[in-house]
């Protein structure tokens, strides 16, 4: 049960961070948007643990995913859709050094525990 808590708080917190950076774009991101590309992120990554791949693996395989899904609801120039993909990682970034330093939840970046 615990991990089914986890991999919905992860989605929850993912499609956050892309909400969260769509406020700061012009015409932004819808909510259900946000929760698309947060659900396809998190279960990429999940999948590719489940396969034992290595850690570097299962940081590196969302990533691709999650820029074309932006991309492709922000429906925006390159400028605005890398400008809102570098906030993104920011506010993720700090998302996941507070929940895995004052929670020990570490499913955002596995091999960043900071606890």
């Amino acid at each position: 049960m615990k991990y089914y808590f986890d991999f919905l708080l992860a989605i929850l917190l993912t499609s956050f961070s892309y909400y969260l950076a769509g406020l700061f774009i012009s015409n932004g991101l819808a909510a259900w948007q946000a929760f698309i590309i947060g659900f396809s992120v998190v279960s990429l990554g999940a999948i590719t643990e489940a396969l034992k791949s290595p850690i570097w693996l299962i940081i590196l395989i969302p990533f691709p995913v999650g820029m074309l899904l932006l991309f492709l609801f922000l429906n925006s120039a390159l400028l605005t859709w890398f400008i809102s993909y570098v906030i993104t990682l920011g506010i993720y970034t700090i998302i996941h050094l507070l929940m895995s330093f004052f929670f020990k939840f570490h499913s955002l970046i596995p091999a960043w525990k900071l606890s």
